[in-house]
């Protein structure tokens, strides 16, 4: 079967997506305990963080038979910060906000500052994984962050994601990502790989 990628031009599908694909993870179950509550307050935060991206970014999908199969959700860094963010977390995730808070904190003490593309999510639906979905979509920015000479950064949410992205090119940072009482993130950085010229 055939895939095609495209750049995607609307937030709520990809939302969906991403919030299904982590709904069950280490991080998101230290984030909100409570099943019942992650899919409706992760559908909000990762679709208001796909609609940022739109504007600061580039958010792909790769598509089967016509069927949105998987999505990357791409920031070109220094990228502004949500206008009005923590409210906004704070007025559909309740009593999880501060751990929302917390995330938040950790991860842009160790953010790199100098010029990257930073991938904020890569998700695909359940039932699609090992085809190899994941790795054409890294590969399509990969593509265009070597021609422009861009580095990448990320935060693997586990260690089968940190494999993932090691056979990519990435490499681990200096600090991992540490959670109160909580699971740990895998900072990554992949540097551009040198064009080879055409002859």
């Amino acid at each position: 079967m055939t895939a095609e990628i495209t750049r995607l031009t609307a937030a709520d599908a990809a939302g969906e997506i991403i919030a299904d694909t982590f709904s069950l993870d280490e991080i998101t179950s230290w984030l909100i305990p409570p099943v019942e509550d992650r899919l409706p307050i992760q559908r909000r935060f990762f679709t208001m963080h796909t609609a940022h991206a739109l504007d600061h970014g580039t958010v792909y999908g790769i598509h089967e038979s016509g069927e949105l199969s998987g999505v990357a959700v791409w920031f070109t860094a220094p990228f502004p910060e949500i206008p009005g963010q923590e409210e906004e977390i704070a007025s559909f995730s309740g009593e999880h906000a501060g751990r929302f808070g917390v995330l938040g904190e950790q991860m842009d003490k160790l953010h790199p500052h100098e010029p990257h593309h930073y991938l904020a999510f890569i998700a695909l639906v359940r039932g699609r994984t090992g085809r190899g979905l994941g790795s054409l979509l890294l590969e399509e920015h990969h593509r265009r962050l070597d021609a422009q000479g861009m580095p990448a950064y990320l935060e693997a949410s586990s260690e089968a994601s940190r494999r993932l992205y090691l056979r990519h090119g990435y490499v681990d940072m200096p600090e991992l990502l540490r959670l109160p009482d909580g699971p740990v993130m895998y900072p990554m950085w992949r540097a551009p790989s040198p064009q080879t010229p055409s002859v």
